[in-house]
């Protein structure tokens, strides 16, 4: 696979091919050589972008069910944004709101599943700036299902304003003037989150709430858009059809209001594992390898690719928790190759090192209460609709000893697959959806767990088959086909 592939031409025509050359169209030329299957995906990108335009739209009018951080008489206009009291005779039933907001989620979710079927009829450049332009939708929207970033923001001031250890400390225990408080409403329990992210929300209290609230919006934004971009890359290098993976990911309408409108730090945990992801297939080049590791004479000739990937991991799982469950699963995948596997080790070591001195110079020996955090129910996830369905009232001691379990056996099994495989990314998506339907507290919407942290793995999993090299796994003629061209 060549370095340069991002140089080459995204499509060729044949006059193109005659000419050597790439003709300029007009858009409207473009449009007018569309089939009726381009046509259709083309209106599904469209629907899904209008759909976010009207979600923002009613949920940032007036304080309603749709914006959890909102309450009669309580909608400051930094918090609505630039949408803000668009639609004054909007109506103010809940039963209406509820109805226009599963409505406008079913319609782009018909037109996610219309757009990913007909993405190889797409060109790169619709499909990239229609996820773009959701982004950037999203981005105007108040909090959306989730009060999360609140918190995020409460447990920073937590430490840097009050002065108050947030692994030791609950947040009712501060001084309940401070701006955030009262938006936030985990009052009640240690921070959950790891001791790198809240680190991160340090940075951010010196700014204030409000614009503390629209940086760190545009920073998950960003982020999002950063791991498309590597989604976009790792494709590429296992022969997929980039276009197809963006879109399987980044327009999906659960991430795109639970995760973008909710204001989720899963984008930004997700940036890190992917880049992980990213170096463990550049890993694979052995022409790179040995002009890296000949750069790098201090690594004792491992690589640095590895090094960096077992750093990318430990950095993940050091933000969020749940991102280690991929850390043996990746582990599995090398177990077979020792020196890439002290590559990969050695990186975690030296990430988990500098983790650990970072956490102890600002919270001591103290760390995330996951404890609490696991006992916590979420009402539509898989062990609590369990035990329901079984007459026992929802989540049960009993039921959620079996899921840990479950969960421990689906590990061990992704652990299999990658050792057998030598894959460590088709396990990992598996890894994400066994956590997620494992585990009762989180996200409100399980779903929005699984679609978003296994989707990206799944899209730029090693295509099925021996590959030859340099030739293309779509069987185009040269330059002709996305998996070997850029956006």
């Amino acid at each position: 696979m060549s370095s340069d592939a991002s140089t080459l031409p995204l499509r060729d025509t044949a006059e193109d091919d005659r000419t050597g050359t790439r003709a300029r169209r007009s858009p409207a030329a473009v449009l007018a050589r569309f089939s009726a299957a381009q046509w259709l995906a083309l209106a599904s990108l469209v629907a899904i972008a209008v759909g976010c335009a009207f979600i923002v739209v009613i949920a940032a009018n007036r304080p309603s069910i749709l914006s959890p951080t909102t309450h009669t008489n309580f909608f400051p206009g930094w918090m609505a944004g630039p949408a803000g009291g668009l639609w004054p005779g909007l109506t103010r039933n809940t039963t209406a709101l509820r109805c226009l907001f599963s409505g406008s989620i079913v319609v782009m979710f018909v037109a996610y599943l219309i757009a990913v079927a007909h993405a190889p009829k797409l060109s790169a450049r619709w499909t990239v700036a229609a996820i773009v332009t959701v982004h950037a939708i999203m981005l105007l929207a108040p909090p959306l299902a989730l009060t999360d970033i609140f918190n995020y923001v409460n447990y920073g001031r937590m430490e840097v304003v009050h002065h108050l250890n947030p692994y030791t400390t609950i947040p009712i225990l501060e001084p309940h003037n401070d701006p955030s408080y009262a938006l936030s409403n985990w009052h009640q329990l240690l921070s959950p989150y790891g001791p790198l992210f809240t680190l991160f929300t340090f940075a951010f209290v010196p700014l204030g709430v409000p614009a503390s609230f629209w940086v760190l919006k545009a920073f998950l934004a960003l982020s999002s858009l950063a791991m498309l971009a590597l989604v976009w890359r790792c494709a590429r290098l296992v022969g997929r059809d980039p276009v197809a993976a963006v879109a399987l990911v980044g327009l999906n309408p659960i991430v795109l209001v639970w995760g973008l409108g909710g204001d989720h730090n899963d984008s930004l945990t997700l940036l890190v594992i992917m880049v992980g992801f990213y170096l463990l297939l550049r890993s694979r080049d052995e022409a790179l390898e040995r002009e890296a590791a000949r750069r790098t004479p201090w690594l004792g000739g491992l690589s640095p690719r590895l090094v960096g990937a077992g750093c990318a991991f430990v950095t993940a799982a050091a933000m969020k928790a749940s991102a280690g469950v991929l850390l043996p699963v990746v582990i599995a995948s090398l177990l077979r190759s020792r020196r890439r596997l002290a590559a990969l080790l050695l990186g975690m070591a030296l990430a988990g090192a500098a983790v650990a001195v970072a956490s102890l110079i600002a919270f001591g020996l103290h760390i995330p209460d996951l404890s609490t955090q696991a006992r916590l129910v979420t009402n539509v996830s898989v062990p609590n609709l369990i035990g329901l369905a079984v007459g026992a009232g929802g989540e049960s001691e009993a039921i959620r000893g079996i899921m840990s379990a479950v969960l421990a056996a689906s590990v061990l099994a992704c652990c299999w697959l990658a050792w057998r495989r030598r894959d460590a990314i088709t396990a990992s998506g598996w890894a994400s959806v066994g956590r997620a339907r494992s585990t009762a507290s989180g996200s409100p919407d399980p779903a929005s767990v699984a679609a978003g942290w296994a989707a990206p793995k799944w899209t730029v999993a090693p295509a099925a088959g021996p590959r030859r090299p340099g030739r293309c796994p779509a069987r185009s003629p040269p330059h002709r086909c996305r998996c070997c061209a850029g956006p």
